[in-house]
């Protein structure tokens, strides 16, 4: 198949995926943003959530290409994201001034419609303090940030920006993992008292980490931690179409279809989201390199 993916083949992928969650995929919600954000030259990923009260959507995360120079003011003028002076609306465009950054990525559910874009910057990672300096971001990035470095979460790879919630998430980086007493000991601070002995030993294979944080308060909302897919453990813990989804959803490079599992943690609440890449752009292709052998 050639590198770039056209509206019809990205939507027939969507349609099967989506059959798989048993969720009928809109066209009225889908479309229009597929042709906003189109062509598709690089990475595409379907995602989904699992656990009580988190599942019901499917979502994508889809690159966007190169000759949209600002996603935020685009998707802003085709009513995807509404008019605000909030310093949301300013975040990505601080970013931009003072990162290096490698490409940006939109996220959007066939149900809810348009979510986030993230901005991604492999090859200038970024320190907390750096990020808390610009102008538009979150107070509660700054005000975490002893909790972060007491447990080495030092390098930031990526940010994402929800434009609804009013959320980001700073993705730290982790090339070799991170032990297992220090995922326990960050989750014991944060306030889960008995994390599950098994997904703690699980998140240790990671290679991202990042938690939610809001411009409301300087709370940590959740923390996630992303590694390659590993079915054993989440088997007995998500639904069926779950697994279905995450071993079944097309995909268009040679070899073995590659998928992750995200554990999510808040102090009352445990649950995962799993995703499968359908087409790889070629900064996620070098970043998972590692990953991938």
């Amino acid at each position: 198949m050639s590198a770039q993916a056209d509206i019809e083949t990205v939507h027939s992928a969507i349609e099967e995926a989506a059959g798989l969650l048993n969720l009928t995929c809109s066209p009225g919600t889908v479309r229009p943003i597929l042709e906003a954000f189109g062509p598709f030259e690089g990475g595409v990923i379907f995602s989904a959530s699992a656990g009580e009260g988190h599942a019901g959507d499917l979502d994508l995360t889809i690159q966007v290409p190169r000759a949209i120079e600002d996603p935020y003011t685009h998707a802003l003028k085709h009513g995807f994201v509404p008019h605000t002076d909030h310093p949301v609306s300013t975040l990505l465009s601080d970013l931009k001034k003072h990162v290096s950054v490698d490409e940006c990525l939109i996220d959007f559910g066939v149900i809810a419609g348009f979510n986030k874009i993230y901005v991604h910057f492999p090859r200038d990672l970024q320190g907390v303090a750096q990020l808390a300096a610009l102008p538009s971001m979150p107070r509660a990035l700054a005000d975490n940030a002893e909790f972060f470095a007491r447990h080495g979460l030092e390098n930031v790879a990526m940010l994402s920006i929800d434009y609804h919630k009013r959320t980001i998430n700073p993705f730290f980086t982790f090339p070799k993992g991170l032990e297992a007493k220090t995922i326990s000991s960050l989750l014991n601070e944060f306030g889960v008292e008995e994390p599950d002995e098994e997904l703690v030993e699980s998140s240790s294979k990671i290679f991202r980490a990042y938690p939610t944080l809001g411009w409301e308060s300087s709370k940590i909302d959740r923390i996630s931690f992303a590694r390659s897919l590993d079915l054993p453990t989440i088997r007995p813990r998500v639904a069926p179409e779950i697994v279905r989804f995450v071993t079944g959803t097309p995909y268009t490079y040679d070899g073995e279809r590659f998928s992750i599992s995200i554990v999510k943690w808040s102090p009352d609440d445990t649950w995962f989201n799993v995703g499968s890449y359908f087409q790889f752009g070629p900064i996620q292709r070098a970043v998972l390199g590692k990953v991938l052998r």
